[in-house]
Order: C-alpha cells, then sequence, then structure tokens
C-alpha cells in the first residue's frame, strides 16, 4: 500500500510542475501585455491552475495525518505545508516569481527569497513525513527552472536528483521512492528542454525587433538623405545664381532668394514627416518640383507618359527615384535636358550629361534599396546616345 502511494505521489508531483511551464511561456510574452495594459483571463485566474495542480501534495497531508512523529514537528510539518502552498501560488499568480521571469530578464530578489521559502518549507516537514517530502521536489524544481537563471537550474536539478538517489540507495525504503527518481530525472529533462525552447523563441523575438529598428532608422536615414540631399543641391545652386545676379540683376536675384526661402521651408517640413513616418510626395507634384530644380540652372525637362499610369505604391517609388536622379544630374551630369518616360509598370528618367562612370555612390544605392523595397527591378547605365539612363520596371 505504501508503494502504491508513494508511485502515485512521484506520478502526480511531476504533473504538478506543469503549470510552472505554462507561467514561464506567458511571461515571455504575457508580461508584454501587462506593460499595455491587458490583463486576460488567463492573467487573471491562472493563478487558480496552480491550486488546482497543488491538489497533488495530498500525499504529504496524508503522511501528516498518518505521522507517528513528535507533535512540535507534526504541528511544523503542517505550517510548512501552508507555507509552501502559499509561496507556490503566490509565486504563480505574479508570472512564476514575483513579477517577472528569469528566463529572459534578471529575477528580482523577492525570486530568491520565495525559492529558498520553498526549500526551507519543504525540509521542514521531513521529521513528520518522512519520503513523502520528495513530492515537493517537482515543484522547486520547476521554479529553478521557469523563474531563476540557467545557473540555478542546474544546480537545482543535479540536487534534487542527488538528493532523491540518497534516499532510493541508502535508506531501508528507499526502493519504495525510485519511481520518484526517474520521475525527477525525466522532469528535469523535460524542464531544461522546454526552458531552452522559451529563451530562443524570445531571443529570435528580440532579434527580430532589433532587426525591425535597424530596417526603420535605415528607411528614415534614406528618406532624409534624399530629401536634404536634393533640396540643399538645389539651394546651393540658387544661392551661386543670386551672387551672380545680385548687382546685374537684382529683382530676380531678390526672386531666387524667395525660392531658396520656400524650398528650405519645405525642406524642413519634409524632413519632419519623414521622421514621423508619414511623408508619401505624390508623383505629379515631384515632377513639378524636379522641373523647377532644373530650370532654375537652364536645363529643360520633358515628361512623356502620364503620372497617372503608376499605381499609388509605384507612384511613391518612383518620386523618390526622380529625386535622386535630379540631384545627381544638377550635381554630376552637366546636362542640358533630362527626360522623363511614364508608363503603365516602367518610369525611367534619361539625361544627356556625361554618362553613368560605373561607380554606384550612395545616390544610385539609395535608389536601388527605394526601388527594391517597392517590388521593382532597378537599371542604371550609360545611354545610347550618351547621358545616364536610370530605369524602375515592375
Amino acid at each position: 500500500m505504501a508503494d502504491d502511494v508513494t508511485r502515485e505521489a512521484a506520478t502526480a508531483s511531476a504533473a504538478g510542475a506543469a503549470p510552472a511551464a505554462w507561467a514561464a511561456t506567458g511571461n515571455v510574452v504575457g508580461s508584454r501585455r501587462r506593460r499595455r495594459g491587458s490583463g486576460s483571463p488567463w492573467e487573471r485566474y491562472g493563478w487558480l491552475m496552480a491550486a488546482l495542480w497543488l491538489v497533488f501534495l495530498i500525499y504529504p497531508l496524508m503522511a501528516l495525518l498518518r505521522s507517528e512523529a513528535a507533535q512540535m514537528w507534526i504541528t511544523t510539518g503542517w505550517i510548512a505545508l501552508g507555507a509552501f502552498v502559499v509561496i507556490y501560488v503566490a509565486g504563480f499568480m505574479n508570472g512564476m516569481s514575483f513579477g517577472g521571469g528569469g528566463l529572459t530578464t534578471r529575477p528580482k530578489p523577492i525570486q530568491w527569497v520565495a525559492f529558498g521559502g520553498m526549500i526551507v518549507s519543504a525540509a521542514l516537514t521531513i521529521p513528520s513525513v518522512g519520503g513523502s517530502a520528495l513530492s515537493f521536489l517537482p515543484f522547486i524544481m520547476s521554479f529553478a527552472s521557469y523563474g531563476l537563471t540557467r545557473l540555478a537550474h542546474w544546480l537545482t536539478l543535479a540536487a534534487c536528483v542527488a538528493v532523491t538517489a540518497l534516499v532510493v540507495f541508502l535508506t531501508p525504503q528507499g526502493p519504495a521512492y525510485l519511481s520518484i527518481l526517474a520521475i525527477i530525472a525525466l522532469l528535469g529533462a523535460v524542464n531544461t528542454v522546454s526552458t531552452s525552447l522559451i529563451i530562443r523563441s524570445a531571443q529570435a523575438e528580440e532579434l527580430g525587433l532589433e532587426l525591425a529598428t535597424s530596417e526603420g532608422r535605415e528607411a528614415v536615414a534614406r528618406d532624409v538623405h534624399d530629401l536634404v540631399g536634393h533640396s540643399l543641391t538645389v539651394v546651393s545652386l540658387k544661392a551661386q545664381l543670386v551672387r551672380r545676379l545680385i548687382d546685374s540683376d537684382p529683382e530676380r536675384a531678390k526672386a531666387e532668394l524667395a525660392d531658396i526661402e520656400s524650398l528650405t521651408a519645405e525642406a524642413i517640413a519634409g524632413v519632419r514627416a519623414t521622421v514621423a513616418g508619414v511623408r508619401s510626395a505624390a508623383l505629379v507634384e515631384q515632377l513639378d518640383s524636379c522641373r523647377d530644380a532644373l530650370h532654375s540652372v537652364d536645363v529643360a525637362m520633358r515628361v512623356e507618359g502620364d503620372a497617372t499610369a503608376l499605381s499609388p505604391a509605384q507612384s511613391l517609388t518612383a518620386s523618390w527615384i526622380l529625386r535622386e536622379a535630379t540631384t545627381n544630374v544638377l550635381r554630376h551630369a552637366g546636362a542640358g535636358s533630362v527626360t522623363v518616360h511614364i508608363a503603365p509598370g516602367s518610369f525611367t528618367v534619361i539625361d544627356d550629361g556625361s554618362g553613368f562612370a560605373g561607380r554606384e555612390g550612395s545616390g544610385v544605392r539609395g535608389m536601388r534599396e527605394r526601388a527594391t523595397i517597392g517590388g521593382a527591378m532597378f537599371d542604371v547605365r550609360t545611354g545610347e546616345s550618351g547621358g545616364t539612363r536610370v530605369e524602375v520596371t515592375w
């Protein structure tokens, strides 16, 4: 009869560790939900599951009822059993370790206090329940695995296996607890694998977040580079023109200064909108802006086709490509004219300047990245009759 009770206690105690794994899984993802203020029914009432699983501590309880130890030790056993239950349920209610799991965050001091309290409580029942105190070990193991550090997991696992092995092989009733030893070893393997998967999942999630943040920063940097580079190039050219005109044609110089003021205001607004993630320049507006910028330095721009031939998403990509291509013409090409071809699924910018040198600077790389993000093919080369041909196709 004692052997049957022992085997049942071993099986039940091992099963009682399962909620710890569930709590730990919730810590990795659910902690973010708690920070956002959400409170799912599981987060509010999950502690009830912990309380239900503690029913398997009925075996130490039965051992206390049958105990023939001194009354002092029996009373101590009852108090210790109650303390163990309270600590375990409280730990479960607060994410398996009083405010956060140790799998992905540093355990708080209260977690170590709770862990020590569970060990002391279990130890105080030994004089009154004897080997039945081994029923506490699966709960202690799971607390260490999911609520503390990896080092605590390994040390607790080794200690629990060692203690159970000593009881099995060095005490007269040891063989009756052999099944507990097997279950503790199995539970240790399960905890090791499951916590490793949880940690790797959290690391993958964190890496994905870092990658997304990095990509977002690169996108903002690219937007600001394209916008500011274009605007400053035009402003610089207009400022040079103003310097030449200020004595010979003051009225035109004033007009150019007004254009500079307008361009800088637009650039500032554009940078602010880009950083806020809401910039969306229309292709029609960009065509007008680039035409004005080129005209200011006596470069003619001709548009063949209709801007509405492209979808909104394609127009956005084309707008950024046109902006950067115009900046390159102003800075490097020495062109006299620029032709823009627009057709369904195709956008091309051709100038009659010095041609493509073959080296991709930041501007060309930026255009290629823009096209890739927009799901388009990008090509830049020297045109058939000279100059540079920039082509985007979807």
